[in-house]
């Protein structure tokens, strides 16, 4: 069974989550990046319902993602990043949380690592198989399509918030 009544920080992946994997790109690399409006919902609803902070942990590098992290007012954003499960022990450590503080969303096999600091790991639909053997969670919409809005009321109707 999930334990959502205790999650304390919400960890995501980018690409394939909080968009649909695809990116647009011209000469000077990339241009555009498509993001759900409800999944920021998402964001700020955690955090104004429970105070729910959110963060990004991304292999990619991307101007677009620190655009909407600061209008989301994501609290940890981590780009390029290649060792995901050194940034979540910092992270765990810097806030003095347990695993089961924590969840986490991804859609890929570089998300796996991050399997042992994490209470509950949710997947969108349509993520590789890899990581739906192993979620603890798999949502009913795809990455990019409001798959993080899904996740964050599970958490916020497991925590008493209904509406």
């Amino acid at each position: 069974m999930m334990q959502l009544d205790t999650i304390k920080l919400v960890l995501t992946d980018c690409d394939g989550v909080l968009t649909d994997g695809g990116v647009y790109y011209g000469e000077a690399g990339e241009v555009l990046k498509k993001f759900n409006i409800r999944d920021g919902m998402g964001v700020e609803r955690l955090r104004k319902l429970r105070g729910i902070q959110t963060g990004i942990i991304t292999g990619e590098v991307s101007p677009s993602l620190v655009k909407r992290a600061e209008k989301l007012q994501i609290s940890e954003l981590h780009l390029g990043i290649k060792d995901k499960e050194r940034v979540l022990a910092e992270i765990l450590k810097k806030y003095d949380l347990q695993p089961s503080h924590i969840a986490y969303i991804g859609d890929d096999v570089n998300d796996l690592v991050v399997l042992p600091f994490v209470g509950v790991f949710f997947c969108p639909a349509d993520a590789v198989d890899q990581v739906k053997k192993v979620a603890t969670n798999i949502l009913q919409s795809n990455g990019g399509a409001g798959c993080f809005r899904e996740m964050a009321e599970l958490i916020l109707e497991a925590q008493g918030i209904i509406s």
